[in-house]
C-alpha cells in the first residue's frame, strides 16, 4: 500500500488556538471511522511577532503529553494514539527550536515553514486575510517561493524531522499563484535533502477542498515517489469530524502512483 489510509498522520486540537475540540473528541472521531492510528501534530514556532498566536508554548505541551498519556491509557485496546509535533521553522532560531524539540519524546517531527520575515515583519504564508494576501503579493510572489524552498530545505538538513508537511501549501489563498522555470531545480534539491535525511513526505488531504487535490500536488508527488521516498497521510484537521477527510480520494491516489 503506497499510502496508508488506517492511519491520520496529522491533526490539530484547541490547543493551537485556531483549530476545534479537545484531544480526546478528535480521538473519538478516529475511532468512529475505524483509524488505527492518529497521531497529534500541534504546532512549535519560535521568534515569530505575529498578531495572532497559532502555536503551543513549553507549558501548553507539557499539558498536551499529559492528556496524550492518559488518553493513550485509555483507548490502548482501541486505537493507537501519537504525540507529535509540526516545527514552523525560522532559520533564526535553530538553535532554540532543537532545545525545545529535545524537551519531549515526540512519536512525529512533521517540518513545516510558516512564517515568512520580510520588510520588518513576519507574514504567514498559508494565510487567508486579505491584508496578509497583499503583503505576500507585495513581496513578489515568485521570489517569495524561492525563498520559502531554499528555507524548507535548510530546515530538513538542520532539524531533526521525520515527515515534510503539505511542501506545497504556501500562499494557497493566493491566486494565480503557481511554480516557474525557476522553483524546479528548488523542488528537486529540497526532496532530494529529504531522501538523505530518511524522512517521508506527508499527503496533505486538506488540499482537496481548496484546489481538489492534496498538498502537494499529484505531479510533485510523482517527483516523491521516483525518489523512493515514503508517504503518509494527513488530514491536517481542525475540528474532530474533519478526521480522516478525504481518505477514500488518497486510496485511489495511492493505486494510481503505484502505477
Amino acid at each position: 500500500m503506497l499510502i496508508d489510509t488506517s492511519v491520520d498522520g496529522h491533526v490539530h486540537t484547541r490547543l493551537c488556538h485556531h483549530a476545534r475540540g479537545t484531544m480526546e473528541e478528535y480521538v473519538q472521531s478516529a475511532v468512529a471511522r475505524g483509524l488505527a492510528r492518529i497521531i497529534f501534530l500541534e504546532h512549535l514556532e519560535e521568534g515569530i511577532s505575529y498578531f495572532e498566536t497559532t502555536w503551543l508554548t513549553d507549558r501548553d505541551f507539557d499539558g498536551y503529553f499529559q492528556e496524550g498519556e492518559r488518553l493513550q491509557k485509555k483507548y490502548r485496546h482501541r486505537i493507537e494514539i501519537g504525540l507529535g509535533v509540526e516545527v514552523g521553522y525560522n532559520p533564526r532560531c535553530g538553535a532554540r527550536i532543537r532545545d525545545r524539540l529535545a524537551a519531549h519524546p515526540w512519536d512525529r517531527i512533521g517540518i513545516s515553514y510558516h512564517f515568512l520575515q520580510a520588510r520588518g515583519r513576519h507574514l504567514n504564508l498559508v494565510s487567508h486575510q486579505q491584508s496578509n494576501i497583499k503583503a505576500l503579493r507585495a513581496a513578489g510572489p515568485e521570489a517569495v517561493i524561492s525563498a520559502y524552498l531554499r528555507t524548507l530545505r535548510q530546515a530538513v538538513l538542520e532539524l531533526p524531522g521525520t515527515v515534510l508537511c503539505h511542501f506545497d501549501a504556501m500562499l494557497r489563498y493566493v491566486p494565480g499563484v503557481s511554480f516557474t522555470d525557476e522553483h524546479q531545480p528548488l523542488i528537486g534539491e529540497l526532496l532530494d535533502a529529504v531522501a538523505a535525511k530518511k524522512m517521508a513526505v506527508e499527503v496533505n488531504t486538506s488540499g482537496y477542498p481548496i484546489r481538489n487535490e492534496p498538498f502537494p500536488s499529484v505531479a510533485l508527488l510523482r517527483e516523491v515517489v521516483k525518489r523512493s521516498i515514503p508517504l503518509t497521510a494527513g488530514s491536517d484537521a481542525h475540528r474532530p469530524e474533519e478526521v480522516g477527510r478525504y481518505f477514500d480520494e488518497l486510496k485511489l491516489l495511492g493505486q494510481a502512483l503505484a502505477r
